[in-house]
């Protein structure tokens, strides 16, 4: 059985159901591997997946040029199998994870430029601001964005981690793709207003984080993370938030196994039986999880199970907020 592929906005072809998070392979979640990170990528797209989600700041340029080799290395027919997406706007010094937000024009067009010379490509497929600057009229931003498209250095922009008022106004602007938010069984917050409006709008949504950054999977050990490693500081990683959610993780894990799948396999399916406009881009920098996490598109969940999954991963059911207080900044909204 071969997956349905999902819109991504009416300017970008339809892709695989699951994407891939590239973070993990240059900062965030301890040492990196460029080997097996490439050998990853590449497998990915033997697999099916298109849809390739990077940013500037990840790894501060670092991600964007490990994907620019791995273009360089398979040429221009590589290129063209990838759906490509990068984001601006989150400005951070080394080794620091605190940062400012900058969504000027003027910085918008130089880190585009930035990014296509990293990225070693003449044009992005989907471009991103990645978080807003509450003082830069939405309007401002993405009518700089909506400059790069004419350009043809961008074929579409999104935008992340916005409220759904200025998704709207946004999008009386210039058509918007995408919207990124973290979406999962333990962040079900964008089900209230987002997830219809990009329904009613044509717009994808894309989930970051659909596997709670591998708490929901079942095989983390929260105590052995190292201090780089930023979930040792995310409040639902740590202390009775972590122990509570390890419970519900549990009961997930009952279920996965008694319907013969793994835990990642079960979230992901989730997400795409709930959701027929989510593109879910899990991050791994394995490629035997990858295996798993594309192995999710191909289940088929029926109501009764979908239920049983809702019960216990009710709104509000996870405990703890999703980011440390320096990780809010330049979002709308917070849960």
């Amino acid at each position: 059985m071969t997956p349905t592929p999902r819109a991504l906005g009416a300017q970008l072809p339809p892709v695989f159901p699951i994407g891939l998070g590239c973070m993990g392979m240059s900062e965030f979640y301890g040492p990196s591997d460029d080997a097996e990170s490439l050998a990853t990528l590449a497998h990915a797209l033997e697999r099916g997946v298109a849809l390739f989600d990077t940013a500037d700041t990840y790894g501060l340029g670092a991600n964007e040029a490990l994907l620019g080799r791995f273009i360089a290395e398979g040429g221009a027919k590589r290129r063209a199998q990838m759906v490509l997406a990068t984001k601006f706007g989150i400005v951070r010094q080394a080794g620091v994870y605190e940062r400012r937000i900058d969504n000027s024009p003027a910085y918008i067009r130089a880190a585009c430029e930035a990014s296509l010379q990293r990225l070693g490509v003449e044009q992005i497929d989907l471009y991103y601001c990645h978080r807003r600057d509450p003082a830069v009229p939405i309007e401002d931003v993405v009518g700089a964005m909506a400059e790069l498209v004419r350009a043809g250095k961008v074929r579409a922009i999104g935008l992340s981690e916005v409220s759904a008022a200025t998704l709207r106004r946004a999008h009386a602007v210039h058509p918007i793709a995408a919207l990124q938010s973290e979406y999962s069984l333990w962040t079900r917050e964008p089900e209230a207003e987002l997830l219809p409006l990009c329904a009613e709008l044509g717009v994808a949504f894309v989930a970051y984080s659909p596997l709670g950054r591998a708490f929901l999977t079942g095989a983390l050990d929260t105590a052995a993370l190292s201090a780089q490693d930023f979930r040792a500081h995310n409040p639902r990683f740590t202390g009775t938030a972590a122990q509570a959610n390890a419970q519900l993780v549990a009961q997930l894990g009952e279920l996965a196994r008694a319907w013969g799948l793994s835990n990642a396999q079960l979230a992901l399916a989730w997400l795409l039986h709930k959701q027929p406009h989510v593109v879910p881009i899990p991050g791994t920098r394995r490629r035997a999880r990858l295996d798993d996490n594309v192995g999710a598109a191909r289940v088929r969940l029926t109501a009764e199970q979908m239920a049983q999954i809702d019960a216990v991963f009710a709104p509000g059911a996870a405990q703890g907020g999703r980011y440390p207080e320096a990780g809010w900044v330049g979002m709308e909204g917070r849960a």
